[in-house]
């Protein structure tokens, strides 16, 4: 194919290994070589142009998203979330689920919501023992995944949501290292041969999670609205502009994709600050100093609003990435973007990892400084760990409250220390990056 620049020569094999082992090295060391731009080739997978400039970026979030296909370029996904999820969609497809997806979270939901991420992260927490280690990733992500099944799906207790919390934790765990996550980015080695395949093992659990939650939408159907507020009560709830509701199909992929893209990635997020606020005695001192300000029992909302905290998770979400790239946008057509020429059938892959470690921009991006965020104000192609365009996460809302109100309450009831002081590198979870080791920490105290 031609107008591909900067095309890393080596075998296609061998680059699909190295993005698995280590995206974010692959994608310094090329930096180096070639600067913003350049193209990877991985094997079964085909040609991806990785770009790093914030200016570029911006015109391809300005191009009608009409020039893009975009669900397709999220297909290498479609193993786990399902084709119906908003992220396979294109086109006016795309724009009604979409608009349909939109009103559970904003605006007034987020204070309803508030309320339960609090009460949610108390109970996770109660179960830590003064001088007892645990992982903080495990009870982020206990903590998140209450979050989806008591906002999201409007359980909180009973069998299904027991069986469905097992399946769930069980069914990720399955890709949690570079190795297992391999299968995700082969797809020769997605072949079901039962239980004792490993990917028969996840199509298994999937399996079962897509039955418990169609089981659980038949039974909401059948009972009506009762006015819940829960995200899956007002998905069933809402209709398109020719009167039209989601299938029972859409909603189970769209609560799949949730599951999947709002409890790894915020439980990872979570992890990765508590290890730096606990690094860096200064971050902590300054945190808890502005949550004292507002005094016993505050206003969430007034929580939610404290710069130096809203600066805390800016930089951890711009350190570490939840992923290291958007997904691709693949061109219709021959196209030019500041300057380089594309033809039809290119697929442009914004990083995320680049933008975020442009020393122009981040001066010193690999040292943690919250304060950068109370010093200027990024553009949304300087700062992009939503994405951006049509296709910005439509829960960065909900995912950036959870974030706050998990780190305020733990931060005001507990303390906490790192069980070693030591530096922790970034590794594969399926699409993800988490916390080598998931960060150990230890509770020293609980403030009464």
């Amino acid at each position: 194919m031609s107008n591909l620049p900067n095309s890393i020569p080596q075998p296609a094999w061998w680059q699909l290994l190295s993005w698995i082992a280590d995206p974010l090295g692959f994608q310094d060391t090329y930096r180096q070589k070639y600067g913003d731009i350049f193209t990877m080739h991985l094997s079964g997978l085909g040609a991806f142009v990785l770009i790093g400039d914030p200016k570029m970026i911006q015109e391809i979030f300005n191009q009608d998203a009409k020039q893009f296909d975009i669900g397709r370029g999220n297909k290498i996904a479609e193993p786990l979330v399902g084709r119906y999820a908003l992220m396979m969609m294109e086109g006016d497809r795309h724009r009604r689920e979409r608009k349909l997806l939109m009103p559970p979270f904003h605006g007034e939901r987020l204070q309803i919501y508030s309320q339960q991420i609090c009460q949610l992260t108390k109970q996770v927490a109660s179960q830590w023992q003064v001088g007892q280690p645990f992982i903080a990733r495990t009870s982020m992500q206990k903590i998140s995944l209450a979050v989806i099944m008591q906002i999201v799906f409007g359980l909180s207790e009973g069998k299904r949501y027991q069986q469905l919390s097992t399946l769930l934790a069980d069914w990720l765990d399955m890709i949690d290292s570079p190795l297992r996550s391999s299968m995700l980015l082969m797809p020769f080695l997605q072949k079901d041969l039962g239980e004792w395949s490993p990917w028969g093992r996840m199509k298994q659990r999937q399996r079962q999670i897509h039955e418990l939650l169609l089981i659980e939408i038949a039974e909401r159907r059948a009972l009506g609205d009762r006015g819940q507020t829960d995200v899956l009560s007002l998905l069933m709830a809402a209709r398109d502009e020719q009167g039209q509701a989601m299938t029972d199909e859409e909603l189970r992929d769209e609560l799949m994709f949730m599951l999947f893209a709002g409890h790894e990635t915020t439980a990872t997020t979570l992890a990765w600050a508590f290890y730096q606020i606990h690094r860096i005695a200064d971050v902590r001192e300054k945190l808890l100093g502005e949550l004292d300000s507002l005094g016993e029992s505050p206003n969430l909302m007034e929580v939610v609003q404290l710069p130096y905290l809203s600066a805390v998770c800016q930089e951890t979400l711009r350190m570490y990435p939840v992923i290291p790239t958007l997904f691709a946008r693949i061109t219709k057509s021959p196209i030019a973007i500041t300057g380089h020429q594309f033809d039809a059938d290119t697929y442009l892959m914004p990083s995320i990892h680049l933008v975020h470690n442009r020393e122009d921009l981040y001066p010193e991006p690999k040292q943690f400084r919250p304060e950068r965020f109370l010093e200027r104000q990024y553009s949304p192609s300087e700062y992009i760990p939503f994405g951006g365009g049509s296709r910005r996460c439509l829960g960065y809302a909900l995912a950036q409250l959870e974030i706050k109100l998990v780190l305020a309450t733990v931060l005001a009831n507990y303390q906490l220390a790192l069980v070693e002081d030591r530096p922790i590198k970034p590794q594969r979870r399926g699409f993800t990056l988490s916390p080598a080791g998931g960060v150990q920490m230890v509770m020293t105290r609980k403030n009464e």
